[in-house]
């Protein structure tokens, strides 16, 4: 017994010993500064050499960085360890993130639907204090991203005492060409700063200051380190070899050619006075490679640069003062749990906004509740996709040109607080598109809201082409089931209509449609509407040919009620590969409000349904039903079955597609189809379609199987630009009996 209690006191000797043993290692040995030098989305191969450098036992005690090393090195002062970044940089959309695009995955259908109809759009103000934040990207999202990222490192801090590891990240102040570096602030605006790249994203207005990309001045900030008191600097660059004049083409090689040369200012100083340089070949790479492809390629090559130099790595351990199998303590265990992890809602704070417009947000995400004069949080916790759903709410449904939720942790939860920037006079859009049946068209939009104590919104549409179309529309927002809007819309068709594959006769007409719609219920992916329109037909002119039916055209009026469910679950509005599409109507078609030429009027029911079968990463399968049914005695030329082209509604409100056929066509008065379609995606942009279609047709509904069956097969090759697909489509039916072949850039409107 006396010696078990014996070998018990020598081991507690010996441990305590050694821990003395480990804090006199720690306090004497020499200091290390990391330093990651700026490159856009090369820098992404910071992530891999500090990969290596945790897995060689390097301890950090400071790091910093400029541009995007001021982003993997802020996030890495403050939690990220090497394996969090990287799945963090991978699970972004970085077409999303470095644009100005809003997240609309949780807005209504309707706002969804313009980010695939327009290719740019912008806020607009008016007046002596319009403000002009100057670069093409305003560079919200990614302010928004950062903030998400650092919550709990939202507020002004020290960067060197209120972090896990000391950081400093630089600017270039472009009032008096200054170099501005970052020990203290809020740390989501410095990283913001310091990659502010000239012309490219809008520069941070801080105090007096201007801020752009900080690698003007100083794009590798050894000297930071050393003056935050690392003895030893590893650093880590990624540019490439220094441009031919052959290689300097257009305007924006130019500028990246000019924004390279002032980066090399101070990187030979800085060089010399570093222990450990790792240069990363990021050639094939340039600072917006941000695909999935890439940052893979980059990170790996980030590792691989590293264990080129695990030797030295290990000899500069000795040289800090700790011995070859020494592990620092872990200052930045996995944190991304910040972006997954629902936290408990303390309360949600409001600044910058009218009554209304809190009334709006806690109504529409039911923020609070109401029990006399009580009120209560009723939304007690919050996440990531909540935080972006509110501020992208701000920014759409509000009109605010900036707009933030950032969480400030406490003791047993987070505040939300709700921040309004500037509210936007206007928001503008503009979409373009080319086909070879149509020639070139432009779509601009401009929606104004109103001020009143229920947000309204009034928006403009006006398309420019073979068909011209002018569009005004009043929607009111109030805290309530329905979104109620008044609508004119006047339209100059010219189409040209075909039977069996030849042209039959030209149309040339203006619509003038007005519509009331109470009820609209307008959420994510579901809308309900029903309402009453109005239609005067004005036919100036038609051409026909030799054989064309007699069609007699009269102008006429037209009142009609309407009814509709619309339902879309579909990630993409071209290319799906998961969720389901459902829309259904009816309408009932009068001259009179009761009747249509003396009879009963017209009723028109069509729906179509379509859903998503992902096979593997690239093959999706998708198989859709749709068809219109017309009953009643007189059924109006304009209002008849046609189909044709790749779309629902594109030259005709009730046009239906279907594979191989072209052209408009006339069919029965009802008709169903069926078809299924194949989608391969090659690469990250690239996809192959083939469309088999099916479809039977009657005047009467009992007779519908009794005639031919319809056929058609279509094949067609797209790629994802940023004007929209760019495809070409070669396609056969039964009923043409001809192949026809249609090649379109842009998006469908």
């Amino acid at each position: 017994m006396k010696r078990k209690l014996w070998l018990l006191i020598v081991a507690v000797l010996l441990c305590c010993n050694m821990s003395a043993q480990q804090d006199s290692v720690s306090a004497d040995r020499k200091k290390v500064g990391v330093v990651l030098s700026g490159g856009g989305a090369k820098g992404m191969a910071h992530i891999g050499v500090l990969k290596v450098l945790e897995r060689a036992g390097i301890p950090v005690d400071y790091i910093t960085g400029t541009s995007m090393g001021s982003i993997i090195g802020g996030l890495y002062a403050i939690g990220y360890n090497a394996n969090s970044l990287d799945s963090v940089v991978r699970k972004q959309d970085w077409s999303y993130v470095i644009t100005d695009k809003e997240d609309l995955r949780y807005q209504s259908l309707t706002d969804r639907s313009k980010q695939y109809k327009y290719v740019f759009s912008t806020g607009l103000s008016f007046g002596k204090n319009k403000s002009s934040e100057g670069g093409i990207i305003k560079g919200k999202n990614l302010a928004e991203l950062f903030g998400q990222l650092c919550t709990g490192y939202t507020d002004s801090l020290d960067f060197s005492k209120d972090l896990k590891i000391p950081f400093a990240c630089v600017a270039t102040n472009i009032i008096d060409n200054s170099e501005v570096d970052f020990h203290s602030g809020r740390l989501p605006q410095a990283m913001r700063a310091s990659m502010a790249i000239p012309a490219a994203f809008a520069p941070v207005r801080l105090g007096d200051m201007v801020l752009v990309d900080g690698g003007l001045k100083n794009n590798y900030p050894a000297d930071l380190a050393r003056e935050m008191g690392a003895d030893i600097i590893i650093g880590v660059t990624v540019q490439g070899e220094a441009k031919k004049a052959e290689d300097i083409k257009g305007t924006l090689g130019i500028l990246s050619q000019i924004v390279d040369v002032n980066c090399k200012n101070k990187v030979e100083e800085n060089l010399a006075i570093t222990d450990l340089h790792m240069q990363v070949n990021t050639s094939g790479y340039n600072t917006a490679s941000f695909s999935t492809v890439a940052i893979d390629t980059l990170v790996r090559r980030g590792e691989e640069e590293a264990m080129r130099h695990w030797d030295e790595l290990m000899a500069l351990k000795r040289k800090i003062g700790v011995a070859d199998d020494f592990r620092p303590p872990v200052h930045h265990p996995l944190r991304p749990k910040v972006m997954t992890e629902r936290q408990y809602v303390k309360d949600y704070i409001f600044e910058n906004m009218t009554p209304q417009d809190e009334r709006f947000l806690k109504q529409k995400f039911h923020l609070t509740k109401g029990m006399g004069d009580k009120v209560q949080v009723a939304r007690d916790s919050i996440d990531a996709n909540l935080q972006q759903q509110l501020t992208t709410s701000m920014r759409v449904d509000l009109f605010f040109k900036t707009a933030e939720c950032r969480l400030l942790p406490d003791d047993d939860g987070v505040y939300v607080v709700l921040s309004a920037g500037e509210r936007k006079m206007a928001q503008a859009h503009v979409g373009l598109r080319f086909d070879t049946e149509e020639y070139a068209a432009v779509l601009m939009g401009l929606e104004i809201p109103l001020k009143a104590s229920v947000p309204t919104n009034t928006e403009l549409t006006v398309r420019l082409g073979k068909r011209i179309m002018a569009r005004g529309e009043l929607t009111v927002h109030p805290r309530s089931f329905t979104r109620p809007s008044l609508s004119f819309t006047y339209r100059r068709n010219d189409i040209d209509f075909y039977v069996s594959g030849d042209r039959d006769y030209s149309v040339l007409y203006n619509q003038f449609q007005a519509e009331a719609v109470p009820i609209s219920h307008d959420y994510r992916n579901f809308t309900l509407q029903m309402g009453l329109r109005w239609d005067y037909m004005h036919y100036r002119s038609k051409l026909a040919s030799e054989t064309s039916t007699n069609v007699t055209l009269n102008n006429q009026n037209y009142f009609s009620y309407h009814a509709r469910i619309n339902y879309n679950s579909e990630d993409n509005w071209y290319f799906p590969t998961r969720g389901a599409r459902f829309k259904a109507e009816y309408a009932y078609l009068t001259d009179n409000l009761v009747k249509l030429d003396g009879k009963a009027g017209l009723s028109d029911i069509s729906a179509n349904w379509r859903k998503s079968l992902t096979f593997g990463e690239r093959f999706t399968l998708q198989p859709m039903v749709y068809g219109r049914m017309l009953l009643g005695k007189t059924v109006p030329f304009i209002f008849a079955n046609t189909v044709g082209g790749d779309w629902f509604g594109h030259y005709l409100e009730q046009q239906m597609p279907f594979a191989g056929i072209g052209k408009v066509e006339f069919v029965a008065d009802q008709f169903v189809a069926v078809q299924l379609q194949g989608q391969y995606r090659i690469g990250s942009n690239h996809y192959t379609l083939l469309r088999l279609a099916v479809a039977q047709q009657a005047e009467k509904l009992k007779e519908l199987f009794d005639h031919k069956t319809l056929f058609g097969i279509q094949g067609a090759y797209y790629y994802k630009t940023m004007f929209g697909p760019l495809g070409a489509t070669l396609g056969y039916s039964n009923r043409t009996k001809k192949p026809y072949f249609f090649l379109d850039l842009g998006y469908e409107f």
